[in-house]
């Protein structure tokens, strides 16, 4: 990718701030945050052609006799780290074979996003995604878990639930509004505008909203939302989560993804006098979201945990219908939003996903529905403005979402050509991803679960 900054203007940024320290941020497939950090003498051209030496077999990107890879800085992405004492600059990172071409790994997470925005930009549909997605987190005092050979265990310390519904709860029934208010001020100051935040309708759970960006730049922005969550929670001695569903019985923590397709900066999905104000390539790139939402799911809802937070009762979605204001849908279609901002939210994902690749994997799916011109009536995607329909002959016709992360995989295995075209994704890194996650199944499948202790244990 074509870098905008030069490598002359960033070094004298990095002076006059006073830099000491530079780390590169890069994610593995599964999504953790990986960081090498070098002093601020060896950032020099040389490193920018030749790159960083790491052992890529311990990011799951090759097996350990064929792992020596490099990493370079991406210098348009470059941001303060707010949380080191001494100063120090974070670049995401460009990884790169040692192969004589040195061509960009196609396992790398970033370079499929990328590749994501080029392939719309190539399609002559539109010239750019933007989206903002709202993350949803729970904050706790104290959180304890463990799997050993004779016992699993986890207890989360929750509020009191003397009030009962928590949504936009004020101080003091908020307790952590300090905790928020600091963390968008340190987003702010790493260039991650917030629209704003709040409590969330379950006890102990929080909102952050952002603004539109482009499709790379929302999920280097998840990848800052959470390291700069993280460490305020070590600060604050308070454990965050965006794991899926940690209560029983509880609302569950969405990744709902906001997003409208651009070109010639007009928005793609306005549709004036139409259903909801929505286009007929929106409903298309709706309609290629749902039709597609079974594999999608693999990278969109890829942990064991997610298929316990797609269940009925908790605003979660669990059919792939669309409608305006319906936060039963898989989709939902807001209707408070002026022209220019006409958009769908995507509501089934959560943040155990890899953000790169769920962001690229919507965008590669909404393209298809344009492409095809999927029509949401003949697929009975909707338009549903009410929760589900319950009649008998319609529920036979709906397409549900997978119950399990087996299923979503097993769909993944069919339905994947949508995703490689323009080779945003490849035959090795869908396999790789199916056999990462396989593998969570089994090793999940085998422990022992404090639920079956109380059912069978005296049986």
């Amino acid at each position: 990718m074509q870098q905008k900054s030069s490598f002359n203007s960033i070094k004298r940024q990095l002076i006059d701030h006073n830099i000491e320290f530079f780390s590169l941020f890069s994610l593995d497939l599964k999504g953790k945050l990986h960081t090498l950090t070098l002093p601020i003498r060896m950032f020099t051209k040389t490193l920018m052609e030749r790159g960083v030496g790491f052992d890529a077999s311990s990011y799951g990107f090759a097996k350990t006799e064929r792992s020596d890879m490099i990493m370079i800085p991406d210098l348009d992405s470059w941001f303060m780290d707010p949380f080191p004492q001494r100063k120090t600059a974070v670049f995401m990172s460009k990884i790169y074979l040692t192969n004589s071409e040195q061509n960009r790994l196609s396992k790398d997470v970033r370079f499929v996003a990328q590749k994501a925005e080029r392939s719309l930009s190539a399609s002559k549909i539109g010239s750019s995604i933007m989206m903002a997605p709202e993350y949803e987190f729970f904050i706790f005092k104290n959180a304890e878990y463990a799997v050993e050979e004779n016992g699993c265990y986890y207890y989360i310390e929750k509020e009191s639930e003397e009030r009962k519904n928590f949504y936009h709860a004020p101080s003091p029934d908020d307790p952590y509004i300090d905790f928020k208010n600091e963390a968008v001020s340190i987003l702010g100051d790493i260039g991650i505008k917030v629209k704003y935040h709040h409590h969330e309708v379950a006890v102990n759970q929080h909102e952050i909203e952002t603004d539109f960006t482009g499709l790379l730049q929302s999920a280097d922005d998840a990848v800052k939302i959470k390291y700069v969550l993280y460490n305020l929670a070590k600060r604050y001695d308070v454990f965050v989560t965006f794991m899926p569903k940690p209560f029983h019985g509880k609302a569950g923590n969405g990744w709902h993804v906001h997003q409208y397709l651009l070109k010639d900066q007009k928005n793609l999905f306005f549709g004036k006098d139409k259903y909801a104000r929505f286009s007929k390539k929106g409903l298309n790139y709706i309609s290629g979201l749902l039709f597609h939402s079974a594999s999608l799911s693999a990278f969109a809802n890829p942990s064991t945990n997610s298929y316990k937070r797609l269940v009925r009762g908790y605003e979660a979605p669990v059919a792939a219908i669309f409608g305006q204001s319906n936060r039963n849908a898989s989709i939902r279609i807001p209707t408070y939003t002026q022209p220019e901002y006409t958009r769908l939210e995507y509501r089934a994902s959560d943040a155990s996903s890899n953000p790169y690749l769920a962001l690229s994997a919507m965008l590669m799916a909404g393209i298809d529905g344009i492409r095809k011109g999927i029509d949401p009536e003949q697929h009975n995607f909707g338009p549903f403005d009410s929760g589900i329909p319950e009649t008998r002959a319609l529920k036979k016709k709906i397409k549900m979402l997978p119950e399990n992360l087996h299923d979503a995989l097993e769909s993944l295995k069919k339905d994947n050509e949508y995703l490689k075209q323009d080779d945003v994704f490849d035959d090795q890194i869908i396999s790789r991803w199916i056999d990462i996650k396989e593998n969570e199944i089994e090793e999940m499948s085998n422990i022992p679960h404090p639920k079956e202790f109380e059912q069978y244990f005296n049986f």
